[in-house]
């Protein structure tokens, strides 16, 4: 590992502004906006080069350890994975990663990297973060800065100063806001650089910055990291000290304010995926400009981005510039350039207390998913999804019995002392109270579906009694 960057990819963000597909049940660094991978996945394939970096370091929270180690292991990659028991936002992040890392070996070289962000030449990312590295092991804190190709309003911006390295890499002159257009446009023609958030930088470097401009936050990381637990494959992090962090960036937390600030210009194509907009602007489009994704019929149509998640057809008539996303719960419609105030729309759902604001009605666990099919008083329908060789947790309920279909697989069920093996088209009824678990020993998925009854249908009427996930 001597000489090698060691990534670390934070991956906690809520991504509220591409609802419904992100969700903050399952934010959008875990879905496919691009093409068959999530783009976690795709900054885990941009850091796989053994000649450049170590294995990564992901920061999630922990509501997503089984989904991130899942995709983690889909890359075909090895990675620890640090646990948030709350969002800090990226200073307590990579607070806790320096900390963490600086056990180990004080002065590494670490890239940051958010998992959300999506640079399609990965070779050029590597040929930076190689310019970058000699920079960073000499004391500076490297920020890649991408040359403008727009006046952009949404990203924040850099001011290079005096040239630190052989007309590569430049002192920082200023951070600045997000811009109206008027004053980006004039940001391009001075020659300011958008300002990513990938960082290069040596680990005590970044971690004496942190103590100096923030030391409540390197309290709390440090703390967090001494008292942290292993809890499977995973490094669960001490809950009360990392709750008591200030939650802040780290741009306002160290990088507005440390003279070590270095930027390094970079020409690929980059962005943060913030809005359905950006989304249309990297996606491939057919000859009318329109990015389609999954059953969608689009008649008379013009540069429009249009998908549906396979529960619901799609069909659009005889409009232009239009954000149009269906899932199985919700159906957004937005002109594109307005996409940006989906955020202002989520809060309102929220205020409303409308469930499809935070929560997908597919449901990942470690052991698969379940999905809502139906639901009315005193029941609820679910399909449920078993990976092979997995199993829930034994368990018992208080206010409900449940009724079990098996339609694809066979099941292995367990009710009180008893075992039973359910085929397809075969049956299994779970009596109120009865300590039970469904498990899959087969080969392929094992699909049911599942009828519940009863006073009270929530998750929380779930008492665990042994799990094998650990989980409470």
């Amino acid at each position: 590992m001597a000489g090698l960057i060691i990534p670390v990819i934070m991956c906690g963000g809520a991504g509220t502004r591409l609802w419904p597909l992100s969700r903050e049940s399952m934010p959008k660094q875990f879905a496919p906006l691009l093409g068959s991978a999530s783009t976690l996945q795709e900054a885990i394939k941009r850091v796989i080069d053994p000649d450049l970096f170590a294995p990564p370091l992901v920061i999630t929270h922990s509501d997503f350890r089984f989904i991130a180690a899942e995709q983690v292991r889909e890359c075909g990659a090895k990675a620890e994975i640090l646990l948030e028991p709350a969002r800090r936002d990226s200073a307590t992040a990579i607070a806790v990663a320096t900390e963490f890392l600086s056990e180990r070996t004080p002065t590494s070289t670490v890239l940051v990297l958010a998992a959300d962000h999506m640079i399609a030449d990965s070779a050029s990312f590597r040929a930076a973060c190689r310019a970058a590295m000699p920079i960073a092991m000499s004391g500076r804190i490297v920020t890649f800065g991408v040359q403008p190709t727009y006046p952009s309003t949404s990203y924040g911006y850099i001011r290079p100063g005096s040239m630190l390295d052989a007309d590569t890499t430049f002192a920082v002159a200023a951070f600045v806001e997000k811009p109206d257009v008027a004053t980006a446009s004039r940001y391009m023609a001075e020659g300011y650089l958008w300002n990513s958030g990938n960082f290069v930088f040596r680990t005590d470097t970044m971690r004496d910055e942190i103590a100096r401009f923030e030391p409540a936050i390197a309290r709390a990381a440090k703390s967090a990291v001494l008292g942290a637990t292993n809890d499977l494959d995973f490094i669960r992090l001490a809950a009360e000290p990392y709750r008591n962090a200030p939650k802040k960036s780290i741009d306002y937390a160290v990088m507005e304010h440390t003279g070590l600030a270095a930027v390094l210009p970079v020409d690929f194509e980059w962005s943060d995926i913030g809005t359905w907009d950006a989304v249309w602007a990297l996606a491939a489009r057919d000859p009318n400009g329109n990015a389609i994704d999954g059953p969608v019929e689009a008649l008379d149509t013009r540069d429009s981005l249009i998908r549906s998640d396979g529960s619901l057809l799609a069909a659009v008539v005889g409009c232009e510039n239009l954000v149009v996303v269906a899932t199985s719960d919700a159906v957004l419609v937005v002109p594109r350039k307005r996409s940006d105030q989906v955020k202002l729309l989520l809060e309102r759902l929220k205020s409303k207390n409308r469930s499809e604001a935070t929560e997908h009605r597919k449901i990942f666990r470690p052991w698969g998913y379940f999905q809502g099919v139906d639901a009315g008083q005193r029941y609820q329908v679910k399909r449920i999804v078993v990976k092979p060789g997995q199993k829930l947790s034994l368990q018992k309920h208080h206010h409900r019995a449940e009724h079990w279909v098996v339609v694809k697989g066979t099941a292995e069920v367990t009710i009180g002392k008893e075992i039973l093996m359910v085929h397809e088209n075969e049956s299994a009824y779970i009596p109120i109270g009865s300590v039970h678990r469904l498990a899959n020993p087969g080969k392929i998925p094992l699909e049911l579906v599942e009828v519940q009854v009863g006073s009270y249908l929530g998750e929380d009427d779930i008492i665990r009694i042994e799990d094998v996930y650990q989980r409470e």
